[in-house]
């Protein structure tokens, strides 16, 4: 996919500003760590604590706001830490335990577009529960109405998060389809780059 120049500036300007905010506003925790100190320096250590701040807080100030200037000359609709709903049904929660429990116990193999059908036909049965599901980092909605939510993870998310991420996939599905029962919803993990190239991503640990 080729860049627009409008987008290209607008990503240049917009991880320069970033970049400048967190220099201006970059305050380190207070923490004692003698033995680093005395064998890397101080000044040594006071870099590698802004880098690992900056590295930690790239998803929400620089991967989100990038991928939302990606995504609005192709999209109707593009937000960031977006709610996909507060509703779920009883027997969606139960659907949606059994795929969990299923998976894990390998009686079953992931199909995604089973697990949405699955869910649709129990959305809207059964006693309706307020949640707080997490917030959908980038939602996306392309002209015809099809939802994409994503989750934007580290580019080495650990192998026991991966059940609760899957979760959270399959509850944003079922909190869409209490309001939307026709539609379209794609659940997307998102791994920004390939820490591993020019080597094909190898921590598939899902």
């Amino acid at each position: 996919m080729s860049l627009l120049k409008q987008q290209i500036d607008g990503i240049e300007f917009f991880l320069k500003s970033a970049i400048r905010h967190k220099f201006q506003n970059y305050k380190p925790e207070p923490a004692t760590m003698p033995f680093h100190t005395r064998l890397l320096g101080k000044d040594r250590l006071a870099l590698y604590s802004f880098i690992h701040s900056l590295n930690t807080n790239f998803g929400t100030s620089i991967f989100e706001p990038v991928a939302l200037l990606l995504a609005k000359n192709k999209f109707k609709r593009a937000e960031s830490q977006a709610i996909a709903g507060d509703r779920i049904s009883a027997n969606a929660q139960i659907a949606i335990q059994k795929i969990i429990d299923d998976l894990t116990t390998a009686r079953l193999l992931p199909n995604k577009i089973k697990e949405i059908e699955i869910i649709r036909k129990v959305a809207r049965q059964g006693e309706f529960r307020k949640i707080k599901p997490t917030k959908v980092d980038v939602l996306l909605e392309n002209s015809s109405g099809e939802l994409f939510l994503f989750d934007i993870k580290t580019a080495k998310p650990n192998a026991g998060g991966f059940k609760e991420f899957k979760r959270t996939l399959l509850e944003w599905t079922a909190t869409i389809l209490v309001e939307k029962p026709k539609a379209k919803v794609q659940t997307i993990i998102a791994i920004p780059y390939n820490p591993y190239d020019p080597q094909p991503y190898n921590r598939w640990t899902i």
